[in-house]
């Protein structure tokens, strides 16, 4: 279940991330965007997960195994963009160069 890291893959993420950004813009309300995006790949990769076994009790065998991974991958993302977050505040926040 390893991701590639090629441009490809920012690319997608970029994509999604523009999608969230269009919704703020009509709906103007971060926080039910952000439920909304972490809730959509939730359910993809339930399915995505879903598509690797033969049977519901083959998953339900695995579920702590697969929960343990997709949480152990969505942190360690999570962690990579708040410290990108912190050490850019100024231009990604604020809007100032520098």
């Amino acid at each position: 279940m390893a991701q590639a890291t090629d441009q490809a893959f920012y690319d997608r993420a970029d994509a999604h991330v523009e999608l969230a950004n269009q919704q703020i813009e009509k709906l103007e309300d971060l926080g039910k965007v952000s439920a909304s995006m972490t809730f959509a790949a939730s359910r993809f990769n339930a399915w995505m997960a879903a598509r690797s076994f033969k049977s519901a009790a083959e998953m339900a065998a695995a579920r702590e195994e697969l929960l343990k991974y997709f949480s152990e991958q969505y942190r360690m993302m999570l962690e990579d963009n708040l410290d990108e977050h912190i050490e850019h505040f100024d231009r990604y926040v604020l809007g100032k160069d520098g």
